[in-house]
């Protein structure tokens, strides 16, 4: 029997994709009935998912197969999401090597959540979870695709609960980022200083909606988790969806 999912978002018939794919994603998750909730709720949303049960199976289809989005149980028979993200991280022959990836786990402690993210996941997922945190961690790759919206009001008001509070977040977005425009030459000589700004930046952006600027936040922090140098062309996305970002949330008449 098919789980039952309650209180699905809206979707206005449109299904997950990047640029004109449906998403693939691989979830890898030992316990049943969560491999069950994920691939069952993500398919609900639109997605294409893919799941095993244990590391070496995960490893293995992210090696061979491209996805999308990673969704990786934190311990698991085989090696946990840490493991398996950095044997393809390291790999450039992976067909997954950079695929956004979202570490799952029953229980986050205190600065489990930013050891994660340093290591290079976009995101992490406590669960039991709901569709709504399904649908978040989409759009962490939706944010990518060349439809993605600069200000997406439904992911804001979710976040924010109100219009009012919404509209006040992206008035404090939006003088952060005509400040940062100014810094961006000396904070790509300044990888740690950079790294606690976009860690600051990133919470605003989810606040506020910002997507396309999200995911360019992510992708800076993966490369700077990684230890690699801020290149200019990232560097150059990113700049680019900022000054985008800033117009977007300048006052309409």
């Amino acid at each position: 029997m098919d789980f039952v999912m309650l209180d699905a978002p809206a979707t206005d018939g449109k299904t997950p994709r990047s640029g004109t794919r449906i998403l693939r994603v691989l979830v890898a998750d030992d316990d049943p009935a969560s491999r069950r909730f994920l691939a069952d709720g993500l398919r609900s949303l639109g997605a294409d998912p893919h799941a095993c049960a244990d590391g070496a199976a995960a490893l293995a289809h992210a090696r061979s197969d491209v996805f999308d989005l990673l969704l990786l149980d934190c311990r698991m028979p085989g090696g946990g999401a840490r493991q398996i993200l950095e044997a393809l991280r390291s790999d450039p022959t992976a067909a997954s090597s950079d695929s956004v990836a979202v570490a799952t786990s029953a229980e986050v402690g205190p600065g489990d959540r930013q050891q994660l993210l340093a290591a290079g996941f976009g995101e992490v997922l406590q669960k039991p979870c709901d569709l709504r945190s399904l649908q978040r961690v989409l759009a962490l790759v939706q944010a990518g695709g060349c439809e993605a919206p600069l200000l997406d009001d439904d992911a804001a008001l979710v976040s924010t609960g109100d219009a009012r509070t919404m509209h006040a977040l992206r008035g404090l977005l939006r003088e952060e980022l005509a400040s940062l425009c100014g810094e961006l030459d000396r904070l790509g000589a300044d990888p740690g200083g950079f790294a606690e700004r976009l860690h600051r930046l990133r919470s605003s952006c989810g606040f506020c909606g910002a997507a396309a600027l999200s995911a360019q936040v992510i992708a800076l922090q993966q490369r700077l988790a990684q230890g690699q140098p801020v290149a200019p062309l990232p560097v150059q996305r990113f700049r680019e969806a900022l000054l985008a970002t800033l117009d977007a949330l300048e006052p309409s008449d």
